[in-house]
């Protein structure tokens, strides 16, 4: 008898946990925080199954909603636990630009202008620039690169 027919031979109870398992490893190699709830909810299906005689119909049912519930709850639970971060910056690629000294392009004036930041161009705007000279990034708003002038003994 191979290892899926030992599997298949076994009582219900013992599928969900199964599925748990594998859900709590999937969790692990897959990066990300879902599965961990799905396989919550499989667990409690599990053992829920174990104590009460209940139909295979009844327990996708109860499975379904504890998993709607587990997501939820879980989905509630980071949102008022925030996860410090040591990178808060990490996917935030424009506002990692804030502080760097850019050359100025295509002259900047307070609604146009582009500036080279290693090795692309951005729209940017602010102080009159002309195009050559540097500037420090102060903010970025919808995409665009708000500068101030650098003075010249600086530079």
């Amino acid at each position: 008898m191979d290892i899926i027919e030992q599997i298949m031979g076994l009582e219900s109870h013992y599928h969900w946990l199964i599925i748990a398992l594998l859900l709590g490893i999937g969790e692990i190699l897959v990066p990300g925080v879902f599965l961990i709830w799905l396989a919550a909810a499989a667990a409690i299906t599990g053992f829920v199954a174990m104590f009460i005689d209940i139909t295979v119909a009844g327990q996708f049912t109860l499975f379904g909603l504890l998993s709607l519930a587990s997501v939820f709850l879980g989905r509630r639970w980071y949102l008022t636990h925030v996860v410090k971060s040591e990178d808060p910056l990490l996917n935030d690629r424009a506002a990692r630009l804030i502080g760097m000294t850019v050359t100025v392009v295509k002259p900047i004036n307070a609604t146009s202008g582009r500036v080279k930041v290693g090795d692309s161009e951005w729209s940017a705007r602010g102080p009159a620039l002309a195009k050559g000279s540097s500037a420090r990034i102060i903010d970025v708003a919808n995409g665009i690169l708000i500068l101030e002038e650098i003075p010249e003994e600086l530079t």
